[in-house]
C-alpha cells in the first residue's frame, strides 16, 4: 500500500468515526431535550461548562506540576512505579468524589448509599500505595 493510499485509508476512518460520533452525540441531545423534566439541560451544560473550565485550568496544570516534580525528585528506576501508584489514585479519587460527597443520597431512601464510600477510598489507596511501595522496595532491592 503506497503512502497516498494510507492516507485516504485513513481518513475514510476518521471520516466513518466521525459520523458515528456526531450522530451519537445527537441521539444524546435529542434525549436531553425530549426529557428536559429530568436531564435539566440548562443545569446540565452549567455541569459540562464548569466541569470543562475545572478540568483545563485546574486539574490539567496540576497533573503536569506533579509529573515535573516526581520526574525530577525521584530516581529514574522507580518513576514509573511513582507515576503509575498517582495515576491510578488519581482516577480512584475522581471516581469516588461523588460518592464520598454524597451528591445522589435521597433522604427517605436507605439504599441510595449504603457504604462507607470514604472508608472504601481511603482502604482502596492504602492498597494501591502498598502494592507500589513494595514494587518499589523489590526494584531497589535488585540494583
Amino acid at each position: 500500500m503506497t503512502e497516498t493510499e494510507r492516507r485516504r485509508h485513513a481518513g475514510v476512518g476518521f471520516w466513518v468515526s466521525a459520523a458515528a460520533g456526531w450522530m451519537i452525540i445527537a441521539y444524546g441531545l435529542r434525549g436531553m431535550i425530549h426529557h428536559r423534566v429530568d436531564t435539566r439541560p440548562a443545569n446540565l451544560a452549567k455541569f459540562a461548562v464548569s466541569g470543562a473550565l475545572i478540568h483545563d485550568l485546574v486539574f490539567a496544570p496540576l497533573v503536569l506540576l506533579v509529573g515535573v516534580l516526581v520526574s525530577r525528585a525521584t530516581p529514574p528506576r522507580v518513576r514509573g512505579i511513582l507515576q503509575a501508584a498517582l495515576i491510578v489514585s488519581g482516577s480512584l479519587v475522581l471516581f469516588a468524589y461523588p460518592l464520598v460527597r454524597g451528591y445522589a443520597h435521597a433522604l427517605r431512601n436507605p439504599s441510595s448509599l449504603p457504604h462507607n464510600y470514604t472508608a472504601n477510598l481511603a482502604l482502596a489507596l492504602a492498597i494501591v500505595w502498598a502494592v507500589a511501595a513494595v514494587a518499589i522496595i523489590r526494584r531497589l532491592r535488585r540494583s
